[in-house]
């Protein structure tokens, strides 16, 4: 019987790439989840009861505040998982899962869903997290090694899928490796089709400056029409400052109540640029449709007309105008569920474990 082991980055936050691990437990039940850090009480519940294998990460002071400042351990710490006697290797990996060591003669298959971005696109992504002068300062010479580490180490899986054409491209450029590509499942179970009876346009992000979530309060503030934004995060005073009175933040909600605002909402404003971005496709599960940056993963998901509008310009009165674009167009709520059920749980898993199958028998 085939040994099979997964690997992720960490387990210490919940977002996409952990709704992938999920997918992965589902698949290999039995498989044990390695991993550099691991915080059961963020996790889902479906991952609690795994069989979660941490590294010595796990016992530094304060990783749960500080996990960011371990930066040059966690090379180390993935690296020193023993894989010997799997036969089959499962990494999500933003960052380290991919430099897990693969046994002689064991099949890897890496879902990648981004090179890491602080050492291939370091100016843009500082600026975004607001690193002082003194950080900016210190890390250059860490980020120069950790390219280096990373180009080697992306040579450990067999197999790379990768979530978006955008990352496919990145994968291409910065590793030199061909991939396959498999969108990101979406929990469309989790939304039923609305009607947007509550007449807002709306906002679901955190409130970090790239996302330009200011693009939507400064297009809604021109157009006097209700927006209801919710999420939280560092930009949230900044935005409130500029926000008008048709303006409305929720702040952090819990899903069910997430659930509820995609369906009464008259559509999703999505005006930064992501890999893939699956917020758009829940709203799209809801039977709502996007108006997004015609960028990044937009592209690949928001078909204009069909199920949502795309602007070509990161300026408010683009927006503004997708807004008005969007207003004129008689949606099918039907049309727009069936698109966001192409990207279901079922069918990721059905496709991913296709993928592991091929690979595995070449």
């Amino acid at each position: 019987m085939m040994r099979v082991a997964i690997v992720h980055d960490y387990l210490n936050q919940m977002g996409g790439a952990e709704r992938v691990v999920e997918s992965f437990h589902r698949l290999w039940p039995s498989a044990p989840i390695f991993t550099t850090l691991a915080d059961r009480d963020a996790m889902p519940a479906s991952l609690r009861g795994a069989d979660i294998r941490v590294s010595w990460m796990q016992h530094l002071p304060g990783w749960r505040r500080h996990f960011r400042a371990y930066l040059p351990f966690y090379p180390l710490a993935i690296e020193s998982f023993d894989l010997r006697g799997y036969d089959l290797i499962i990494s999500s990996s933003s960052a380290w899962a991919k430099a897990a060591r693969t046994p002689a003669g064991a099949v890897h298959v890496c879902y990648c869903h981004t090179p890491m971005r602080w050492v291939w696109d370091y100016d843009h992504y500082v600026a975004r997290e607001g690193f002082g002068p003194l950080t900016r300062l210190a890390l250059p010479p860490l980020i120069e090694v950790l390219r280096r580490w990373d180009v080697r180490t992306s040579q450990q899986p067999t197999h790379l899928v990768v979530n978006s054409r955008v990352v496919q491209e990145r994968v291409q450029r910065c590793w030199g490796r061909a991939s396959e590509l498999l969108h990101p499942p979406v929990e469309t179970g989790r939304f039923a089709v609305g009607t947007g009876e509550g007449r807002a346009h709306l906002v679901v992000a955190r409130l970090a400056h790239y996302k330009r979530i200011d693009l939507a309060v400064a297009a809604f503030n021109q157009l006097g029409r209700p927006l209801e934004i919710i999420g939280d995060g560092p930009a949230r005073r900044s935005l409130e400052a500029m926000a008008g009175p048709t303006i409305t933040f929720r702040g952090r909600v819990d899903d069910a109540l997430v659930a509820r605002a995609m369906q009464e909402c008259r559509a999703l404003i999505f005006p930064g640029e992501e890999d893939f971005g699956i917020t758009p496709l829940e709203a799209n599960a809801s039977g709502r449709p996007v108006i997004a940056y015609r960028a990044g993963g937009a592209t690949e998901t928001v078909h204009d007309g069909v199920t949502g509008v795309l602007f070509a310009e990161q300026m408010p009165a683009a927006l503004a105008d997708a807004v008005r674009r969007a207003e004129s167009i008689a949606w099918d709520a039907a049309t727009i569920r069936r698109h966001a059920e192409s990207h279901s749980v079922a069918n990721f898993e059905a496709q991913f474990r296709d993928i592991v199958e091929r690979a595995v028998h070449r």
